[in-house]
Protein backbone atom coordinates (compact mmCIF):
# COMPACT_ATOMS: atom_id res chain seq x y z
CA UNK A 1 0.00 0.00 0.00
CA UNK A 2 1.75 3.48 -1.11
CA UNK A 3 -1.02 5.59 -2.43
CA UNK A 4 -1.38 8.48 -0.09
CA UNK A 5 -5.13 8.20 0.04
CA UNK A 6 -5.55 5.01 0.53
CA UNK A 7 -3.32 4.97 3.46
CA UNK A 8 -5.51 8.06 5.00
CA UNK A 9 -8.53 5.42 4.67
CA UNK A 10 -6.60 3.35 6.29
CA UNK A 11 -6.12 5.30 9.36
CA UNK A 12 -9.08 6.89 9.44
CA UNK A 13 -10.52 4.96 12.04
CA UNK A 14 -7.58 4.35 14.26
CA UNK A 15 -7.59 6.34 17.92
CA UNK A 16 -3.35 7.03 16.54
CA UNK A 17 -4.42 9.38 13.88
CA UNK A 18 -7.39 10.44 15.87
CA UNK A 19 -5.31 11.40 19.13
CA UNK A 20 -2.93 13.14 16.77
CA UNK A 21 -5.88 15.34 14.76
CA UNK A 22 -7.44 16.48 18.48
CA UNK A 23 -3.92 17.90 19.76
CA UNK A 24 -4.88 21.80 18.78
CA UNK A 25 -7.94 21.54 20.96
CA UNK A 26 -6.62 19.53 23.73
CA UNK A 27 -3.47 21.93 24.31
CA UNK A 28 -6.31 24.83 24.22
CA UNK A 29 -8.17 22.45 26.99
CA UNK A 30 -4.96 21.94 28.85
CA UNK A 31 -4.20 26.22 29.24
CA UNK A 32 -7.90 26.46 30.75
CA UNK A 33 -7.52 23.75 33.20
CA UNK A 34 -4.09 25.66 34.17
CA UNK A 35 -6.01 28.80 34.59
CA UNK A 36 -8.41 27.18 36.52
CA UNK A 37 -6.38 25.42 39.47
CA UNK A 38 -3.69 28.63 39.06
CA UNK A 39 -4.08 29.66 42.37
CA UNK A 40 -4.18 26.43 44.35
CA UNK A 41 -0.79 25.83 42.06
CA UNK A 42 0.75 28.88 42.08
CA UNK A 43 0.29 28.38 46.18
CA UNK A 44 1.87 24.86 46.72
CA UNK A 45 5.19 26.32 43.92
CA UNK A 46 5.43 29.66 45.45
CA UNK A 47 7.09 28.18 49.01
CA UNK A 48 9.25 26.07 47.21
CA UNK A 49 10.46 28.19 44.51
CA UNK A 50 11.14 30.60 47.30
CA UNK A 51 13.93 28.39 48.40
CA UNK A 52 17.23 28.79 46.81
CA UNK A 53 18.66 25.84 47.74
CA UNK A 54 15.09 23.79 46.01
CA UNK A 55 16.03 21.08 43.47
CA UNK A 56 13.83 20.50 40.50
CA UNK A 57 13.54 17.21 39.15
CA UNK A 58 11.84 16.19 35.98
CA UNK A 59 11.33 12.47 35.84
CA UNK A 60 9.19 10.08 33.88
CA UNK A 61 9.78 6.67 31.53
CA UNK A 62 10.21 6.58 28.03
CA UNK A 63 8.13 9.67 26.37
CA UNK A 64 7.68 10.60 29.61
CA UNK A 65 11.10 10.98 30.46
CA UNK A 66 11.57 12.77 27.39
CA UNK A 67 9.27 15.63 28.42
CA UNK A 68 11.96 16.76 31.12
CA UNK A 69 14.77 16.37 28.66
CA UNK A 70 13.12 19.12 26.82
CA UNK A 71 11.75 21.56 29.51
CA UNK A 72 14.77 21.21 31.86
CA UNK A 73 16.93 23.40 30.01
CA UNK A 74 14.24 26.21 29.71
CA UNK A 75 12.90 25.97 32.88
CA UNK A 76 16.17 25.82 34.48
CA UNK A 77 17.23 29.14 32.99
CA UNK A 78 13.86 30.80 33.56
CA UNK A 79 13.34 29.94 37.28
CA UNK A 80 17.38 30.27 38.24
CA UNK A 81 17.04 26.83 39.76
CA UNK A 82 18.68 23.56 39.49
CA UNK A 83 16.56 22.46 36.89
CA UNK A 84 17.35 17.89 36.22
CA UNK A 85 15.92 15.71 33.91
CA UNK A 86 16.31 11.96 35.56
CA UNK A 87 14.43 9.11 33.84
CA UNK A 88 12.13 7.03 36.50
CA UNK A 89 14.59 3.82 35.21
CA UNK A 90 17.26 5.66 36.11
CA UNK A 91 16.11 6.70 39.53
CA UNK A 92 15.08 3.35 40.40
CA UNK A 93 18.03 1.27 39.42
CA UNK A 94 20.45 3.73 40.02
CA UNK A 95 19.23 6.04 43.15
CA UNK A 96 22.46 6.72 44.54
CA UNK A 97 24.06 8.68 41.61
CA UNK A 98 20.80 10.35 41.00
CA UNK A 99 20.00 11.50 44.46
CA UNK A 100 23.49 11.74 45.88
CA UNK A 101 22.66 14.69 48.42
CA UNK A 102 19.77 15.47 50.95
CA UNK A 103 18.92 18.44 49.17
CA UNK A 104 15.35 20.17 48.97
CA UNK A 105 13.45 18.29 45.73
CA UNK A 106 10.58 18.99 43.89
CA UNK A 107 10.10 15.55 42.26
CA UNK A 108 8.08 16.36 38.69
CA UNK A 109 6.59 13.00 37.56
CA UNK A 110 5.56 12.79 34.46
CA UNK A 111 2.88 10.07 33.48
CA UNK A 112 0.18 8.97 30.73
CA UNK A 113 -1.36 6.03 32.56
CA UNK A 114 0.56 6.17 36.79
CA UNK A 115 0.65 2.63 36.70
CA UNK A 116 4.17 2.06 35.20
CA UNK A 117 6.03 0.19 37.95
CA UNK A 118 9.36 2.80 37.86
CA UNK A 119 6.80 5.71 38.44
CA UNK A 120 5.23 4.98 42.20
CA UNK A 121 8.71 3.60 42.47
CA UNK A 122 10.66 6.44 41.89
CA UNK A 123 8.36 8.51 44.00
CA UNK A 124 8.83 5.96 46.89
CA UNK A 125 12.51 5.89 46.45
CA UNK A 126 12.77 9.74 46.40
CA UNK A 127 10.59 9.78 49.87
CA UNK A 128 12.77 7.61 51.62
CA UNK A 129 16.01 8.74 50.27
CA UNK A 130 14.95 12.80 50.71
CA UNK A 131 14.40 14.61 54.37
CA UNK A 132 12.73 16.93 52.21
CA UNK A 133 10.87 16.39 48.95
CA UNK A 134 7.79 17.50 47.72
CA UNK A 135 5.83 16.45 44.74
CA UNK A 136 3.86 17.74 41.36
CA UNK A 137 2.01 15.02 39.24
CA UNK A 138 1.54 15.58 35.65
CA UNK A 139 -0.69 12.72 34.48
CA UNK A 140 -3.63 11.58 32.03
CA UNK A 141 -5.53 9.43 34.39
CA UNK A 142 -6.83 9.94 37.37
CA UNK A 143 -7.74 6.22 37.93
CA UNK A 144 -3.98 5.52 37.65
CA UNK A 145 -1.63 4.32 40.75
CA UNK A 146 0.40 7.26 40.67
CA UNK A 147 -2.23 9.93 40.60
CA UNK A 148 -4.42 8.27 43.86
CA UNK A 149 -1.08 7.61 45.80
CA UNK A 150 -0.77 11.46 45.63
CA UNK A 151 -4.15 12.82 45.39
CA UNK A 152 -4.34 14.05 49.14
CA UNK A 153 -1.02 13.52 50.22
CA UNK A 154 0.25 16.67 52.19
CA UNK A 155 3.28 18.24 49.96
CA UNK A 156 1.87 16.86 46.76
CA UNK A 157 -0.09 18.47 43.97
CA UNK A 158 -1.57 15.96 41.20
CA UNK A 159 -2.17 17.91 37.50
CA UNK A 160 -4.57 16.00 35.42
CA UNK A 161 -4.45 16.41 31.89
CA UNK A 162 -7.83 16.80 29.54
CA UNK A 163 -9.80 13.70 29.42
CA UNK A 164 -9.08 12.75 25.85
CA UNK A 165 -5.23 13.32 26.48
CA UNK A 166 -5.18 9.70 28.01
CA UNK A 167 -4.16 8.33 24.27
CA UNK A 168 -6.39 4.91 23.95
CA UNK A 169 -3.68 4.10 21.02
CA UNK A 170 -0.05 2.40 22.04
CA UNK A 171 2.01 5.39 21.41
CA UNK A 172 1.62 8.65 23.38
CA UNK A 173 1.05 11.52 21.04
CA UNK A 174 -1.53 13.89 23.09
CA UNK A 175 -0.36 12.70 26.32
CA UNK A 176 2.94 13.71 25.37
CA UNK A 177 2.23 17.30 24.11
CA UNK A 178 -0.32 18.30 26.94
CA UNK A 179 1.68 17.14 29.80
CA UNK A 180 5.22 18.94 28.15
CA UNK A 181 2.82 22.13 27.61
CA UNK A 182 1.56 21.66 30.84
CA UNK A 183 4.81 21.77 32.61
CA UNK A 184 5.94 24.76 30.75
CA UNK A 185 2.76 26.57 31.88
CA UNK A 186 2.70 25.46 35.54
CA UNK A 187 6.35 27.17 36.14
CA UNK A 188 5.15 30.56 34.07
CA UNK A 189 3.77 32.06 37.13
CA UNK A 190 0.20 32.47 36.44
CA UNK A 191 1.07 35.15 32.68
CA UNK A 192 -2.57 34.34 31.36
CA UNK A 193 -2.04 36.63 28.33
CA UNK A 194 1.13 35.80 27.72
CA UNK A 195 0.19 31.71 28.24
CA UNK A 196 -3.02 32.31 26.10
CA UNK A 197 -1.16 33.72 22.88
CA UNK A 198 1.73 30.76 23.27
CA UNK A 199 -1.08 28.09 23.17
CA UNK A 200 -3.02 29.69 20.20
CA UNK A 201 0.61 30.10 18.15
CA UNK A 202 1.57 26.42 18.92
CA UNK A 203 -2.11 25.17 17.77
CA UNK A 204 -1.41 27.48 14.64
CA UNK A 205 1.30 26.26 13.97
CA UNK A 206 0.29 22.48 14.42
CA UNK A 207 -2.50 23.09 12.32
CA UNK A 208 -0.03 24.06 9.83
CA UNK A 209 1.25 20.80 9.95
CA UNK A 210 -2.36 19.15 10.03
CA UNK A 211 -3.00 20.84 6.95
CA UNK A 212 0.24 19.16 5.43
CA UNK A 213 -0.93 15.52 6.03
CA UNK A 214 -0.43 14.70 2.49
CA UNK A 215 2.65 16.06 1.78
CA UNK A 216 3.92 14.38 4.91
CA UNK A 217 2.36 10.88 4.00
CA UNK A 218 4.07 11.39 0.56
CA UNK A 219 7.57 10.99 1.96
CA UNK A 220 6.82 7.53 2.45
CA UNK A 221 6.87 6.03 -0.45
CA UNK A 222 9.17 4.36 -0.43
CA UNK A 223 9.99 3.93 3.77
CA UNK A 224 13.17 4.09 4.18
CA UNK A 225 15.12 1.90 6.02
CA UNK A 226 17.17 4.35 8.95
CA UNK A 227 16.19 7.67 9.69
CA UNK A 228 17.82 10.32 11.83
CA UNK A 229 16.01 12.82 14.09
CA UNK A 230 18.76 15.89 14.99
CA UNK A 231 18.12 19.04 17.50
CA UNK A 232 20.34 20.59 19.63
CA UNK A 233 19.23 22.09 23.33
CA UNK A 234 15.77 21.53 24.85
CA UNK A 235 15.16 20.15 20.53
CA UNK A 236 17.92 17.18 21.98
CA UNK A 237 14.60 15.58 24.20
CA UNK A 238 12.42 16.19 20.94
CA UNK A 239 14.45 14.11 18.09
CA UNK A 240 14.89 11.88 20.81
CA UNK A 241 10.85 11.37 21.38
CA UNK A 242 10.74 11.25 17.44
CA UNK A 243 13.19 8.47 16.79
CA UNK A 244 11.25 6.47 19.30
CA UNK A 245 7.51 7.43 18.27
CA UNK A 246 9.53 5.92 14.16
CA UNK A 247 10.93 3.04 16.16
CA UNK A 248 7.59 2.12 18.33
CA UNK A 249 4.78 2.50 15.48
CA UNK A 250 6.98 0.36 12.80
CA UNK A 251 7.41 -1.97 15.16
CA UNK A 252 11.33 -1.80 14.64
CA UNK A 253 11.29 -1.99 10.99
CA UNK A 254 12.54 1.54 10.25
CA UNK A 255 15.89 1.60 12.27
CA UNK A 256 15.78 5.21 14.17
CA UNK A 257 18.43 6.82 15.44
CA UNK A 258 18.53 10.92 17.24
CA UNK A 259 21.37 13.45 18.23
CA UNK A 260 22.39 16.89 18.48
CA UNK A 261 23.77 18.48 15.05
CA UNK A 262 27.06 18.63 16.05
CA UNK A 263 27.36 15.56 18.02
CA UNK A 264 26.49 13.53 15.39
CA UNK A 265 29.52 14.02 13.36
CA UNK A 266 31.53 12.03 16.04
CA UNK A 267 30.42 8.82 15.15
CA UNK A 268 26.79 8.81 15.04
CA UNK A 269 27.03 9.79 11.71
CA UNK A 270 28.24 5.73 10.38
CA UNK A 271 24.33 5.31 10.69
CA UNK A 272 23.72 6.59 7.10
CA UNK A 273 23.26 5.18 3.93
CA UNK A 274 22.48 6.54 1.03
CA UNK A 275 18.68 6.03 1.07
CA UNK A 276 18.41 7.44 4.72
CA UNK A 277 16.54 10.02 5.38
CA UNK A 278 17.51 13.06 7.77
CA UNK A 279 14.94 15.40 9.61
CA UNK A 280 16.78 18.88 11.19
CA UNK A 281 14.25 20.69 14.19
CA UNK A 282 15.91 24.12 13.61
CA UNK A 283 16.29 26.57 16.91
CA UNK A 284 14.67 29.26 17.33
CA UNK A 285 17.82 31.04 18.58
CA UNK A 286 19.97 32.78 15.87
CA UNK A 287 23.32 31.79 17.09
CA UNK A 288 22.11 27.90 17.82
CA UNK A 289 20.17 27.94 14.84
CA UNK A 290 23.97 28.64 12.93
CA UNK A 291 25.16 24.65 13.65
CA UNK A 292 21.61 23.61 12.43
CA UNK A 293 22.02 25.22 8.52
CA UNK A 294 25.61 23.55 9.08
CA UNK A 295 24.12 20.17 9.35
CA UNK A 296 21.65 20.47 7.03
CA UNK A 297 24.51 21.72 4.68
CA UNK A 298 26.46 18.78 5.01
CA UNK A 299 23.99 16.51 5.14
CA UNK A 300 21.81 17.63 1.97
CA UNK A 301 25.45 17.09 0.09
CA UNK A 302 26.04 13.83 0.80
CA UNK A 303 22.10 12.50 0.52
CA UNK A 304 20.51 14.72 -1.58
CA UNK A 305 18.08 17.74 -1.23
CA UNK A 306 15.26 15.47 -0.79
CA UNK A 307 16.54 13.28 1.77
CA UNK A 308 17.22 16.03 4.33
CA UNK A 309 13.86 17.44 6.11
CA UNK A 310 13.91 20.73 8.24
CA UNK A 311 10.78 21.55 10.54
CA UNK A 312 11.27 25.61 11.61
CA UNK A 313 9.65 28.57 12.93
CA UNK A 314 9.95 31.68 10.90
CA UNK A 315 11.53 32.24 7.44
CA UNK A 316 15.06 30.69 7.38
CA UNK A 317 17.77 32.35 4.65
CA UNK A 318 17.02 29.39 2.10
CA UNK A 319 14.08 27.14 1.96
CA UNK A 320 12.95 24.52 -0.20
CA UNK A 321 10.55 21.87 -0.72
CA UNK A 322 12.29 19.58 1.81
CA UNK A 323 11.80 22.60 4.33
CA UNK A 324 8.71 22.87 6.92
CA UNK A 325 8.38 26.20 8.13
CA UNK A 326 5.91 27.14 10.41
CA UNK A 327 4.40 30.69 10.49
CA UNK A 328 3.23 33.09 13.30
CA UNK A 329 5.56 30.58 16.33
CA UNK A 330 8.62 33.52 16.14
CA UNK A 331 7.94 35.11 19.82
CA UNK A 332 8.64 31.30 21.29
CA UNK A 333 12.13 29.75 22.94
CA UNK A 334 12.84 25.94 21.67
CA UNK A 335 10.80 24.40 24.63
CA UNK A 336 7.70 25.69 23.25
CA UNK A 337 8.26 24.81 19.84
CA UNK A 338 9.11 21.47 20.65
CA UNK A 339 5.50 21.05 21.49
CA UNK A 340 4.31 21.59 17.87
CA UNK A 341 7.41 20.61 16.32
CA UNK A 342 6.20 16.94 17.59
CA UNK A 343 3.38 17.25 15.61
CA UNK A 344 5.39 16.57 12.14
CA UNK A 345 7.06 13.08 14.11
CA UNK A 346 4.16 12.06 14.50
CA UNK A 347 2.19 12.12 11.40
CA UNK A 348 5.55 10.55 9.51
CA UNK A 349 5.38 7.69 11.80
CA UNK A 350 1.72 7.20 12.09
CA UNK A 351 1.64 7.01 7.88
CA UNK A 352 5.27 4.72 7.44
CA UNK A 353 3.31 2.19 10.27
CA UNK A 354 0.39 2.61 7.39
CA UNK A 355 2.68 2.18 4.17
CA UNK A 356 4.20 -1.18 6.14
CA UNK A 357 0.77 -2.56 6.57
CA UNK A 358 0.93 -2.44 10.61
CA UNK A 359 -2.01 -1.71 12.77
CA UNK A 360 -0.38 1.63 14.79
CA UNK A 361 -2.92 1.35 17.44
CA UNK A 362 -1.04 -1.62 18.47
CA UNK A 363 1.98 -2.33 16.20
CA UNK A 364 3.07 -5.57 18.61
CA UNK A 365 -0.04 -7.57 18.69
CA UNK A 366 2.32 -10.10 20.05
CA UNK A 367 2.60 -8.45 23.12
CA UNK A 368 6.58 -7.93 22.97
CA UNK A 369 6.12 -4.20 23.82
CA UNK A 370 3.37 -2.83 26.01
CA UNK A 371 1.67 0.23 26.08
CA UNK A 372 1.92 -0.16 29.65
CA UNK A 373 5.13 -1.92 30.74
CA UNK A 374 5.14 -5.05 32.32
CA UNK A 375 7.98 -8.10 33.53
CA UNK A 376 9.60 -5.09 35.74
CA UNK A 377 10.34 -5.96 39.11
CA UNK A 378 11.06 -3.33 41.92
CA UNK A 379 14.03 -4.97 44.03
CA UNK A 380 14.13 -3.88 47.66
CA UNK A 381 16.16 -0.35 48.18
CA UNK A 382 17.50 -2.34 51.05
CA UNK A 383 19.97 -3.95 48.56
CA UNK A 384 20.97 -0.45 47.27
CA UNK A 385 21.92 0.83 50.79
CA UNK A 386 23.72 -2.38 51.55
CA UNK A 387 25.63 -2.00 48.88
CA UNK A 388 26.63 1.56 49.39
CA UNK A 389 24.64 2.47 46.32
CA UNK A 390 22.24 5.29 48.02
CA UNK A 391 22.96 7.07 51.19
CA UNK A 392 20.84 5.57 54.77
CA UNK A 393 16.93 6.47 54.36
CA UNK A 394 16.50 9.92 56.08
CA UNK A 395 12.39 9.94 55.51
CA UNK A 396 9.03 8.40 54.95
CA UNK A 397 7.47 6.27 52.67
CA UNK A 398 7.30 2.38 52.16
CA UNK A 399 9.94 0.20 50.94
CA UNK A 400 9.80 -0.43 47.31
CA UNK A 401 9.57 -3.98 46.51
CA UNK A 402 9.86 -4.93 49.84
Amino acid sequence: MSDTTSLRSALAATATHREILQQPDVWRETARILAGCRAELDAFLAPLLAREDLRIVLTGAGTSAFIGQIAAPGLGARLGRRVDAVATTDLVSHPGAYLPQDVPTLLVSFARSGDSPESAAAAEIADRLLGDVSHLIVTCNPDGALGRAHATRPGSFVLLMPERSLDDGFAMTSSFSAMLLSVLLAFHGGKEDEDQAAVEALAAGAEQLLAGEARIAALTSPVPQRVVYLGGGPLAGLAREAALKLLELTAGHVVAYSDSPLGFRHGPKAVLDGQSLAVVFRSADPYSTAYDEDIVRELRALLGEERVLTVSAGMVARSGPADWVLTGLDALDDVYLAVAYVVFAQIYALYCSAALELTPDNPFPDGNVNRVVQGVTIHPLALAAAAGAAPAATAHGAEPGA
